[in-house]
């Protein structure tokens, strides 16, 4: 049985946001070099099929462990048994940061919470993009810009 049938879906009904996807690799590569559209959309479905592959994993190492909740220590886990082994510790340094980023902010329901203005909202994605590229160029961090120095560039 194909493990997407069990959770009621065919991979045709699992992707990721193809322009969001296109904009991080745009952003991972020098300006001189494009991307063929059909190379972009392989690199999507490669990233879907990533995620289906640590997902299950982490599933059997929950399992394992008679839990059943997958914990970011079963990704770890699958990660290493997937011989992704090198990259453990930039994923857990990505996860340590994401769980100080996320420390502050409220918890609200998914219909509830603070509302972002538009510029608001693409200036948050852009430091998180900007994030994400030092962490995968060279494991810098990007400093967060202050509420101060946010008022200044509006």
């Amino acid at each position: 049985m194909d493990p997407m049938d069990i959770v009621g879906k065919s991979k045709d009904d699992v992707s990721l946001p193809k322009a969001t996807m296109f904009k991080i690799i745009k952003e991972m590569l020098p300006p001189d070099v494009r991307v063929a559209r059909d190379a972009q959309d392989l690199l999507v479905e490669c990233c879907v099929e990533f995620i289906n592959l640590i997902s299950s994993e982490s599933n059997e190492v929950c399992g394992r462990e008679e839990k059943r909740t997958i914990a970011p220590e079963h990704v770890l886990k699958a990660l290493e048994v997937l011989g992704f082994g090198d990259y453990i510790e930039e994923v857990y340094a990505a996860y340590e940061q994401h769980k100080l980023d996320t420390l502050d902010s409220p918890k609200v329901g998914k219909f509830g919470g603070i509302e972002m203005t538009e510029e608001e909202a693409l200036a948050e994605q852009q430091r998180m993009f900007a994030e994400a590229r030092a962490r995968m160029n060279n494991g810098a961090s990007v400093q967060r810009q202050s509420d101060s120095d946010r008022s200044l560039d509006g």
